[in-house]
């Protein structure tokens, strides 16, 4: 019952972080651009990041400590485990790292253009985070590829 539970938390999670930020790429993004001028459109993106954000933490914590105790405790740690689970492991870790950026230095920035209504500076704050989210999402989608297929690669 815990390894199932486990994996549903880790399963949730991804899908949060990764479905999230597909959502808000593919649909949001270019509704928001086309239909929004540049003060809606950065009051709006600050809103929906403020809401999205601690999501992502929170997924970020379960997929590190549901991760890593499947890794430890089914898999006997990293020595025994398979190439699939080291690319996961890897990719998980850069994507954590890029919203890290974004969340401690291009979504900051973004909120202070906002408060201070430099429509100019949040345009390009916001440009930034659109390329590292179209990033993470690129690699998350490669993560789910590779955790659900990799266990069948040779």
């Amino acid at each position: 019952m815990t390894n199932a539970v486990i994996l549903a938390l880790h399963l949730l999670s991804a899908v949060v972080w990764v479905g999230g930020m597909f959502f808000a790429y593919m649909a949001l993004r270019p509704v928001a651009a086309s239909q929004l001028e540049p003060p809606a459109r950065l009051r709006l993106w600050a809103g929906v990041f403020s809401r999205f954000f601690p999501w992502v933490w929170l997924s970020i914590v379960l997929l590190l400590t549901t991760g890593y105790w499947m890794l430890f405790k089914l898999m006997g740690g990293m020595a025994n485990a398979p190439l699939y689970v080291h690319l996961m492991n890897g990719l998980g870790i850069v994507m954590m790292l890029i919203f890290m950026h974004v969340y401690f230095a291009a979504y900051r920035r973004l909120r202070q253009a906002v408060a201070a209504e430099d429509w100019p500076s949040g345009g390009a704050k916001l440009a930034q985070i659109r390329l590292l989210v179209g990033i993470n999402t690129i690699l998350g989608l490669t993560v789910i590829a590779v955790a659900g297929g990799g266990r069948y690669l040779g």
